[in-house]
């Protein structure tokens, strides 16, 4: 899948109620809980290896599974791309799945993994959830209707990134050292993180839930499909943050990412690009 040439930024407004499709998007991952939490931390989980060398379980299939058919049954002229079941439809709404993001966390029996769901509409998405059953959490958001998760006593709690306004003071995730090696953006990587106050690889989805929360000033990763990043756009760009490519493109198709508390997106695209 590639972004529409006319597509508009990730944080333009939206002519439409997406009501109706985020109340849908949160009935899917209770769908996906229900899968993927039936064979957690299971002694005889099944786990075989895709052709690109990543480990797929059962529960990965189980819950795009569940997720599809209840998409079928509600949204049947609407597209679907999915992670472990590719490609359906043609239609300007598509529904972009990973079911398990994290799925070496799942299979060790590490409750820090995510089911992602996001509707992209004109190739901008617009509803996004992000659910993490193992550990009781979720988020969600659409385009105009803010972003949200549960607050201390299961009500909605609006989310907005923080107002730090300072590289210096800013704290940061920047997923792994391999992958910036990979990319070749090891000396980008330096510059990053000996400028600012604090610099942790907190890994896979929950970071950008930091961010949304206004716990970290910036994400920032290599080496990710569309189906990794398409449900955190809106909620960090409903929680007043930014996101783009690592070279500031508004698109899901880059294989990078660069989500940031918005003041400092600039600053930060400055510093990591330096030659």
């Amino acid at each position: 899948m590639t972004t529409r040439p006319s597509a508009p930024t990730f944080d333009a407004p939206f002519d439409g109620d997406l009501r109706a499709d985020l109340e849908l998007a949160m009935r899917l991952a209770d769908a996906a809980d229900a899968a993927s939490m039936s064979r957690f931390d299971a002694a005889d989980l099944d786990v075989s290896l895709k052709a690109d060398a990543t480990h797929v379980t059962e529960a990965d299939l189980a819950t795009e599974r569940a997720i599809r058919a209840l998409l079928e049954a509600e949204r049947p002229a609407d597209g679907v791309f999915g992670e472990e079941y590719g490609v359906t439809g043609d239609s300007a709404r598509q529904w972009i799945i990973d079911p398990i993001d994290g799925t070496a966390n799942y299979l060790k029996g590490i409750p820090m993994w995510t089911t992602l769901i996001a509707l992209s509409i004109d190739g901008v998405p617009r509803v996004g959830v992000a659910s993490q059953p193992a550990i009781g959490r979720r988020w969600w958001a659409a385009s105009g209707l803010g972003a949200w998760t549960d607050g201390p006593m299961g009500e909605p709690k609006r989310l907005a990134v923080s107002d730090v306004d300072t590289i210096g003071a800013s704290s940061v995730s920047f997923q792994s050292i391999g992958q910036w090696r990979d990319a070749g953006k090891l000396d980008a990587l330096e510059r990053l993180t000996s400028s600012v106050w604090r610099d942790r690889g907190y890994g896979d989805a929950w970071p950008y839930m930091l961010l949304a929360e206004g716990r970290l000033e910036l994400v920032a990763e290599f080496d990710v499909k569309e189906y990794d990043i398409a449900a955190l756009v809106p909620i960090v760009t409903e929680a007043g943050g930014r996101f783009t490519s690592f070279d500031g493109e508004d698109t899901l198709s880059a294989r990078s990412s660069l989500a940031t508390n918005r003041v400092l997106h600039d600053a930060y695209l400055e510093l990591l690009h330096q030659s």
